[in-house]
């Protein structure tokens, strides 16, 4: 039977979940909440129907990104369609929530202080040992929004830049999160049905690049994953969770602190497409569909790498074995997410040889020229 889903965004997530969705015979319309039109995330073309048609005709409506306005995520909501809930997108959007969902589920991750003005900024710098990471708690991804403090002379230079968001935007607040010293940042991605039925997949280390994610690769590590897959169980249960959801880790001597929590499909996890039974997409598709959940079996070894920035790669790339190119359709853009390369192998540690010969012979960041 053919099934209709209507995604709140319209970028390259939304991209991916119309390719992962053909297949199975559903149909993806994206709302491009900068024009409040609804296209097709594949080809840009308008649909004809209003907003409020696709919605009636939707069988199922979920979101790319977290920062969707509140009125149109209530408003699906009150359809009974929107997955995985509006509690969870408002709790990825806002670091304040995230903090408190971590707090009840007893999750550890780093100590904070909630700034929202000068006397909490003073309580954070005699709480929190420096340097402290400032991060505002509404907006703010790939690294915008956030301010470390690593000199005590630049206090009052910070707080100017602090006070300068916080009275940007209505509602913001600050987080002052303590560093950490931790050994690397992983990732668990994992799917929840409406039975509560769970795959969750293999867990990933992540590298990034002036704060954008520029490379991913699987782990085959039983304990860490243990504890990952248990961090997953907790706070999806906790949320009554329908569909994909993303943890951002820190690896602090084997013992995991949680970043982030992205309640979406996740950039990490895009190497899933070549490399596993079924990937985040379909399996998201699948389980606020009401279908059931496919394998998040590793098939084989694969690594996830941005292209950022730039539009063109040369054409030796394309005769390599086990590359496989994803652009998403967008406009040359410094910094820009433009694409993904899927790197694919025949074990882990002839996968990680593989991702060092393609940094050495290709560029694919224009941060990195």
């Amino acid at each position: 039977m053919k099934k209709q889903v209507f995604v709140l965004g319209s970028g390259q997530l939304a991209r991916m979940m119309a390719i992962a969705g053909a297949p199975l015979n559903i149909q993806v319309a994206s709302l491009d909440i900068n024009t409040q039109r609804v296209i097709h995330p594949l080809t840009g073309m308008h649909f004809e129907e209003s907003v409020e048609a696709i919605i009636k005709q939707s069988d199922a409506i979920t979101a790319e990104f977290e920062h969707v306005p509140h009125d149109i995520l209530e408003h699906c909501d009150s359809t009974g369609k929107f997955f995985p809930s509006v509690e969870a997108i408002k709790i990825g959007g806002d670091r304040r929530l995230e903090k408190q969902l971590l707090s009840t589920t007893h999750i550890a991750s780093a100590p904070y202080v909630i700034i929202h003005n000068r006397a909490d900024f003073d309580k954070a710098i005699s709480q929190l040992d420096q340097p402290i990471i400032f991060k505002s708690a509404l907006g703010g991804y790939d690294g915008k929004g956030q301010w470390r403090l690593k000199d005590p002379s630049h206090i009052e230079s910070i707080w100017t830049e602090l006070e300068t968001c916080l009275l940007s935007t209505k509602d913001q607040g600050i987080l002052a999160e303590q560093c950490i010293h931790f050994k690397r940042e992983i990732s668990v991605i994992g799917a929840r049905d409406y039975k509560g039925s769970t795959a969750v997949y293999p867990i990933t280390e992540n590298k990034h690049v002036n704060g954008i994610l520029d490379t991913s690769i699987p782990l085959d590590e039983p304990a860490l994953q243990t504890s990952a897959e248990h961090i997953f169980s907790r706070i999806s249960e906790a949320l009554n969770y329908i569909g994909v959801l993303a943890i951002e880790l820190f690896d602090v001597g084997g013992e995991l602190l949680v970043n982030e929590i992205a309640p979406r499909v996740h950039n990490s996890g895009h190497w899933s497409i070549e490399g596993t039974e079924t990937s985040q997409f379909e399996n998201h598709l699948r389980a606020i569909c009401k279908l059931p959940l496919g394998s998040s079996h590793m098939i084989r070894p694969t690594a996830m790498i941005n292209i950022l920035g730039i539009d063109q790669l040369p054409d030796s790339l394309f005769s390599t074995g086990g590359y496989h190119l994803h652009w998403y359709g967008k406009e040359e853009r410094a910094g820009r997410k433009m694409g993904h390369i899927n790197i694919c192998s025949s074990t882990l540690e002839s996968l990680k040889s593989s991702v060092m010969e393609f940094h050495e012979r290709f560029s694919v960041s224009d941060q990195l020229k």
